[in-house]
């Protein structure tokens, strides 16, 4: 028989399988020998006490031999001859998992991506990281799978009610990614690893007979009685379809100007502004995993647990201030889109195994706060984002070198004499962020910096570095959309997307939208007829 059980173990006991099995054992009332193997269903870290624990919930088979894990089958059509022709602008996680939702529909996509492939991309990114100079059209933010591609590639959303978060992680292993994201509480694939699988994902999508071009960077609409008959592309292409779908991701101001330009609606979107900070890892597992004791427990436990993550959050003055995208054994990057703006990130590898430990820390930006650039209207807020991305980058002194304090002389509102290490490549300076950083934003992060602190013993130390300016973390436009149809309310056969439209925040929410928004285009070229809920 095939039985549920749910386990309690020690880190070193859950790490071995002989372990797991005698606990499978004396949970069942069976005998070790008669325990085949099991497969890991749920496996979380609960670091709450003195001791932390491992819990799993596993699949034992008791009695009968053991069979692999049970995968999904995906089954993708040669689209090459499809009357149904889909043009997707922007090759992120979004529109790479509503091309290949579009695939398994019978309707052929056709991928037009600003940027370069994950090869050339790496060669700009390294050139942005060791000469300070940044390519507008391939940078970490444009290029084959966007934004997502070199970040921590983290997995896991509350965004449970937006789409199947189970098909998508299926749909990343069956592209290569490791088995654990299907079942760790906070799955994550690393950033060295997540280029192959983009690359499986676009081999697919070409190889069924989708259109996949490179340094094709959208530059306008041509409207025909409220419909797009067909985009032009930069260098003079023009590419007609029945319907495009914009998943252009969060960074692309152009597209932002360009539909407030052709008064195409869109809306100003609150999000959140603020720093990354930087503490030594060890510091960090030394706070969460309670390594207090004999420096034997110490290398007992640490050597079974993954470096320490965390999450906070905290209100000052009815403003919230929080961590974002928190990397454990990371690296700060550089993730501007445009000279003499600067603009930080996080990632990590699939070990993360570097020495220190980043997150961003940032603060809710509101409509009311960005009044000094009303003029702009719905772009008031992308403005806002823009000037302070350029005061970070004129404080650094150029060559995305950022500014920098230690944290305790940050919230106490001092330079600091020098800086400690620092994982960010272009390199740091010390520079008073209260200059660059908006009042309101820079005195919440002061008192939030000493609130966190008290949650976490030690985590308020001027070992930590404060980098500027964290800025992209979601869109500050919303591109409005009907609710069930999810084409924009003025264009029939415009479907806004993902994180650049203001309807995901990462990676999984990005490629459920994607895949909602191939299903609506779908129903529609099927006919299907929306039929609202009673």
């Amino acid at each position: 028989m095939i039985k549920k059980i749910s386990l309690r173990l020690l880190p070193h006991e859950a790490a071995d399988p002989a372990s797991v099995t005698s606990y499978i054992a004396a949970g069942t009332g069976s005998q070790a020998s008669h325990i085949s193997g099991y497969h890991i269903l749920k496996k979380s870290i609960d670091a709450r006490g003195r001791q932390v624990w491992i819990n799993l919930i596993v699949d034992a088979f008791i009695d009968e031999p053991f069979t692999k894990r049970t995968l999904t089958d995906f089954h993708f059509k040669d689209v090459s001859n499809s009357r149904h022709k889909i043009i997707i602008a922007g090759a992120g996680p979004a529109g790479l998992f509503a091309a290949l939702r579009l695939i398994e529909h019978g309707i052929q996509p056709i991928v037009l991506e600003r940027g370069k492939d994950v090869r050339a991309r790496r060669r700009d990114l390294a050139i942005l990281n060791k000469e300070g100079i940044v390519d507008p059209e391939s940078n970490y933010c444009f290029g084959e799978g966007g934004a997502g591609t070199y970040s921590d590639g983290k997995l896991y959303t509350r965004s449970t009610k937006r789409g199947d978060v189970s098909r998508v992680l299926n749909l990343f292993v069956h592209f290569g990614a490791e088995e654990n994201i299907l079942y760790d509480a906070h799955p994550h694939i690393g950033t060295n690893k997540l280029p192959h699988i983009i690359t499986a994902m676009r081999k697919t999508i070409e190889t069924h007979g989708g259109i996949f071009l490179f340094e094709k960077k959208v530059n306008d609409f041509i409207l025909e009685n409220d419909i797009i008959s067909a985009v032009t592309t930069a260098d003079g292409d023009t590419f007609k379809a029945q319907a495009v779908i914009l998943a252009t991701g969060h960074s692309a101001r152009d597209i932002f100007l360009l539909l407030h330009q052709k008064k195409i609606q869109i809306e100003l979107k609150p999000f959140a502004l603020g720093v990354r900070i930087e503490h030594p890892q060890e510091l960090i597992n030394h706070i969460q995993y309670h390594l207090y004791t004999s420096s034997a427990d110490k290398k007992l436990q640490t050597g079974f647990l993954p470096p320490a993550s965390y999450s906070l959050v905290e209100q000052v003055d009815q403003r919230g201030a929080f961590s974002f995208c928190m990397c454990p054994g990371g690296i700060i990057a550089p993730a501007a889109t445009n000279p003499g703006e600067l603009v930080v990130n996080g990632w990590s590898p699939s070990k993360r195994n570097n020495p220190y430990a980043n997150s961003g820390m940032v603060v809710t930006v509101e409509e009311k706060d960005v009044q000094a650039f009303k003029k702009y209207g719905a772009l008031a807020a992308m403005y806002f984002q823009q000037s302070v991305e350029q005061s970070a980058y004129t404080a650094g002194g150029g060559r995305f070198v950022a500014p920098a304090q230690r944290m305790v002389d940050f919230a106490e509102g001092r330079a600091s004499s020098t800086l400690p290490g620092c994982s960010y490549l272009p390199g740091i300076t010390t520079s008073s962020l209260k200059e660059v950083l908006p009042p309101f934003v820079y005195s919440t992060l002061q008192q939030g910096f000493k609130a966190f602190g008290k949650k976490m013993k030690g985590y308020y130390s001027n070992d930590a570095v404060v980098v500027a300016t964290e800025s992209r973390t979601s869109s500050p436009v919303r591109i409005p959309r009907h609710p069930q149809l999810l084409t924009h309310p003025q264009i029939a056969n415009l479907y806004p997307c993902a994180e650049g439209a203001g309807y995901a925040g990462g990676i999984v929410s990005a490629a459920m939208d994607g895949e909602r928004v191939a299903d609506a285009v779908s129903r529609r070229l099927s006919g299907i007829s929306f039929q609202p809920e009673l």
